[in-house]
């Protein structure tokens, strides 16, 4: 099994510095005291691209030889974000691919970095073949957005991060995808501190590494339209590496549905002043749905990123319906509940 060796997560947080930034752990005065017990939150919304997918997007960028023809990835957003802006920051070309399900403000700021995206079919597995297909006919090297040491290693900093700011930090609550994240955060965390609880959080609609997880072994998913979006997509079938990561380390994975992540947006914009994705608000879902009730101790939660369509936010914010593709998500007026 894939170890993540401590010391290359220390290499990546000096490879990143002065490309991703150490980012703010700020307290949530209102979630803090509706729990009892100390409520952090991670703000990788102040990352230069509005995302923590810059930290292993650079990482894996910045350690290619020079020459190369170019990069590619596949992405739900915020990894195709990172890869321009890395790619950019060293003269490459960038071809992100994407799936038609990604929301045009995603699509927008990729190109606004210099990228060029192609959309493919509806599925994460569609954007990878394409993505695949440059690799093998036009040389570019892919970048994976959680199945590559580098990138993990990358996204694992915020585990140096958090336990340098809060060492007596008892919880981390992780928005679950692919799982680079999690399982990166997971595996050095854990490293430093073993009794630290770290708990993957994703939406209970195609949530593929949840599914992989049960089965045993990473499976398919139906990709379904969500306002976390940002977790959709599948891990791979041929995942070598953050899925033994997330099976080896997370403590548990929590899902939350699409009301609950509504009402977590409401909660971190009313509460805390602050404007996310719905895939940053996971954690603060599970934990106003009461989904983890055994955190006492001091508990971080990641808001993973900033980069969405404002629209949506402001029908969520006024408690207007949102469409999700055939679904329709009723409205409610934001009401805090009684600390």
């Amino acid at each position: 099994m894939y170890l993540l060796p401590l010391d290359a997560v220390r290499a990546a947080r000096r490879t990143i510095a002065g490309v991703a930034v150490a980012t703010p752990l700020v307290p949530s005065p209102f979630l803090t005291a509706r729990f009892g017990h100390e409520v952090l939150l991670k703000l990788e919304t102040t990352q230069p691209i509005g995302a923590f997918k810059l930290r292993g997007a650079a990482n894996a960028v910045l350690a290619l030889p020079d020459g190369v023809a170019g990069v590619t990835c596949c992405s739900t957003g915020n990894h195709g974000r990172g890869v321009a802006y890395a790619a950019r920051r060293r003269g490459l070309r960038a071809v992100v691919c994407m799936s038609a399900l990604v929301p045009q403000a995603k699509v927008a700021g990729i190109r606004a970095l210099g990228a060029e995206v192609r959309i493919v079919g509806r599925s994460q597995d569609d954007a990878m073949a394409e993505s695949l297909r440059l690799v093998a006919e036009e040389g570019l090297i892919e970048i994976s957005p959680f199945d590559d040491p580098l990138v993990i290693a990358g996204q694992a900093t915020l585990a140096l991060e958090l336990l340098d700011e809060c060492p007596d930090l008892s919880a981390v609550l992780v928005p679950l995808s692919g799982g680079g994240l999690a399982g990166g955060i997971a595996a050095a965390a854990k490293q430093i501190k073993p009794a630290i609880r770290v708990i993957g959080i994703s939406m209970d609609r195609g949530a593929a590494m949840y599914e992989s997880l049960r089965a045993g072994h990473p499976v398919e998913v139906d990709e379904v339209a969500s306002l976390a979006d940002s977790l959709g997509g599948g891990i791979g079938l041929a995942n070598r590496l953050s899925f033994p990561l997330c099976r080896a380390y997370l403590d548990d994975v929590v899902l939350v549905t699409e009301a609950e992540i509504y009402r977590a947006l409401q909660t971190v914009y009313y509460e805390d002043r602050m404007v996310c994705e719905g895939a940053s608000a996971v954690g603060i879902a599970a934990l106003l749905a009461e989904k983890l009730p055994a955190l006492d101790g001091p508990t971080a939660t990641i808001l993973t990123g900033r980069n969405l369509d404002m629209q949506v936010h402001a029908d969520i914010m006024q408690g207007r319906d949102v469409v999700l593709g055939d679904m329709v998500l009723k409205g409610q007026a934001y009401a805090a509940r009684p600390i």
